[in-house]
């Protein structure tokens, strides 16, 4: 993927999914537009129906009569909130790309506050809501738990990741998002080596309409944290896990089949049909398939990586000595364009 942007292209694209969201997207669409018209930032709106049954296209068809910016992404099936996100992020051209919810939970009015951040260099911001009006047991305390357990295994010090956020767009766009991945975005930067930083947003209730939020999806979020302790700790290389089990369990059983071998020569106490016997057979080849999985595992994923071309870094810049010269990637080329302007005008 090119990591040079058009110069056509908008400064901010700002991506939502939704799904039944008739009651919200009127007044989502009209107050997004006005907020961004107030920053002064060239911008795209891509509103993504994830298989909707109301009127939500409908309406969004009607709103982008008088409304350019408006670009409607229409999925033949609801395929999850990720999926969807996704289908934004990679239809998006913009130089950050911000990231909310379509029921104004995130409001528009705020989204200022994310791309100022931003213009200190970060790679991500995430907004940090204050003042949360959803249930307590069933959202906040699984919230905070999720958050507590994502910030012990990646390191990452953002201390809710849940929130609506901006991130470099050339970043956003070299992600494969996996479902429930979007969570994680945050974590996922900071593992990648980017910067990250967060900022304290408003947390309203609902617009209008009822959450598509239930406890089910608190519990995926933990399966997703699962997933993540993984690829932070063995890198993506399912061998050094596999086979650390595995040399786990052949020692266990280097420790039984001597003791059991000294008792039979030594001893003659027989030992093919006694328990530990059968404990040593079944860990020995609990190894030897362990460790086959492991092998398959890490064929698997480098086919799967090479076939997809997935990189796992992106490049900020490329400084040749040689030359002297220096390739930025579109935000450290626009900010440094930029600050030369201003020194120019003050000089």
């Amino acid at each position: 993927m090119s990591t040079h942007q058009d110069k056509s292209s908008p400064q901010v694209s700002i991506v939502c999914p939704m799904h039944n969201e008739q009651e919200c997207v009127t007044e989502y669409v009209r107050r997004t537009a006005e907020a961004m018209k107030l920053t002064g930032r060239t911008h795209e709106i891509i509103i993504v129906s994830d298989g909707s049954t109301d009127r939500t296209e409908e309406i969004l068809q009607e709103l982008s009569l008088d409304h350019p910016e408006l670009t409607t992404i229409v999925l033949d099936r609801n395929m999850g909130q990720c999926t969807a996100i996704y289908a934004g992020i990679q239809s998006s051209s913009g130089r950050y790309v911000v990231i909310m919810d379509g029921d104004l939970q995130h409001l528009p009015e705020e989204i200022h506050l994310l791309l100022d951040e931003m213009d200190d260099g970060y790679s991500l911001v995430s907004g940090t809501r204050t003042s949360r009006s959803e249930s307590f047991f069933l959202r906040r305390i699984p919230s905070r738990i999720a958050n507590w357990m994502l910030r012990t295994v990646t390191g990452c010090s953002i201390r809710d990741m849940g929130g609506f956020k901006c991130i470099r767009g050339d970043l956003a766009r070299s992600f494969r998002l996996h479902a429930g991945q979007h969570r994680l975005l945050p974590a996922l930067v900071w593992m990648r080596g980017g910067s990250v930083s967060e900022v304290p947003v408003s947390a309203p209730a609902r617009f209008a309409g009822t959450s598509h939020y239930g406890l089910s999806r608190s519990l995926d979020v933990f399966f997703d944290i699962l997933l993540l302790w993984f690829q932070a700790s063995f890198k993506s290389r399912p061998l050094y896990m596999f086979g650390r089990i595995g040399l786990i369990l052949i020692l266990i059983d280097c420790v039984i089949m001597p003791w059991l071998l000294i008792e039979k020569f030594v001893y003659d106490v027989p030992m093919g049909t006694r328990p530990p016997f059968l404990i040593a057979i079944m860990l020995f080849l609990s190894a030897l398939f362990i460790f086959t999985a492991g092998f398959m595992l890490e064929l698997i994923s480098d086919t799967r990586s090479a076939s997809a071309g997935i990189r796992p870094y992106v490049v900020r810049r490329t400084i040749s000595m040689g030359t002297g010269s220096e390739h930025m990637a579109p935000r450290e080329r626009v900010v440094n364009e930029q600050a030369k302007v201003e020194s120019a005008g003050t000089g």
